[in-house]
């Protein structure tokens, strides 16, 4: 999924983690998404107060909405380079299209991971034939700077390790919770899980303790909660039917720049990679989505600059 903002904002990310647990509440914005028709959009990473979650850097989140008698999601052809994108859903189905030639229907359960690495091109839209209700959520995880050339490459996981415990029910996306490990490809110790419960369940999530963790509520996706480090365990009680998203990692060792759909080190990184989406051949081509590719917006007026990860 692309950054459609008109004018994105220079992201700026590196390794400074909280020391211990923390309790930070770091609310979404809502960001203006034309190319997809009906669905709000809330962003609560980068933040404002927080860039990252080990090497998670990106997380928007749709719906629910009723896209019926309305296109739903047409996200056109745009590039990706150093990173990955994680398609998630709750409900609703997507259409990735990628330069690979890669076509794959993803619905509820399913996951999507696409590695740009050096760069790959895709798209995503609703199927012809589609449910009423689309909800989901976007993520992307920053690759490391010895990983960030390797070949693109697509996963598709119609299988992913679930387990019931205490009422709550966790299946793992990306990296290992407990016993549940995930057959993904990551690049960095992190972990991806989603988290379900019916109202009333108490119960008890064992987390890594060299990992700093966040958990975004999926039913509305207006706040995610920073938990920091040093917790071995969460404990999860569902005052309605709940589900969370807990996302969490290594802190990430390097600092990066993150400008509209390119994760870089430099400001030359940026200008490099947005030059070649206009006009080389860096990120290929996708067939089988019936509209023009996404240009890149203007580059800002000043030099982007790798910081530090908070404010």
């Amino acid at each position: 999924m692309s950054n459609l903002e008109a004018n994105p904002q220079e992201s700026l990310c590196a390794a400074k983690a909280t020391d211990g647990p923390a309790n930070e509440l770091l609310y979404a914005r809502e960001v203006v998404i034309g190319t997809r028709d009906g669905t709000a959009v809330l962003r609560t990473l980068p933040n404002k107060e927080r860039r990252m979650i080990g090497a998670w850097c990106f997380i928007d989140h749709y719906g629910p909405t009723d896209i019926t008698g309305k296109p739903g999601m047409s996200v056109a052809p745009h590039p990706h380079s150093g990173l990955q994108t994680v398609s998630w859903l709750v409900a609703g189905e997507v259409l990735h299209h990628d330069s690979l030639g890669n076509e794959q229907l993803i619905v509820p359960g399913q996951l999507n991971l696409m590695t740009s690495g050096h760069g790959i091109s895709h798209a995503e839209q609703s199927p012809a034939q589609r449910s009423a209700i689309l909800h989901g959520v976007q993520l992307w995880v920053a690759l490391p700077a010895s990983d960030r050339e390797v070949g693109a490459h697509f996963e598709h996981h119609a299988e992913l390790p679930s387990g019931t415990y205490d009422g709550l029910t966790i299946t793992v996306l990306m990296g290992q919770l407990g016993e549940l490990a995930s057959p993904a490809k990551a690049y960095t110790p992190i972990v991806g899980a989603q988290l379900s419960a019916p109202a009333g369940t108490t119960a008890t999530v064992p987390l890594d303790p060299e990992f700093e963790h966040g958990l975004l509520d999926l039913d509305d996706g207006k706040v995610l909660e920073y938990l920091g480090s040093g917790r071995d365990r969460l404990e999860l009680t569902a005052e309605r039917d709940s589900r969370w998203l807990l996302l969490g990692g290594v802190p990430f060792p390097e600092e990066i720049v993150m400008w509209w759909n390119f994760v870089g080190r430099s400001h030359d990184d940026i200008v490099q990679m947005r030059e070649e989406w206009a006009t080389g051949d860096r990120f290929g081509t996708v067939t089988g989505f019936d509209g023009a590719p996404l240009p890149a917006p203007p580059m800002p007026a000043t030099t982007l600059v790798p910081r530090g990860r908070t404010r």
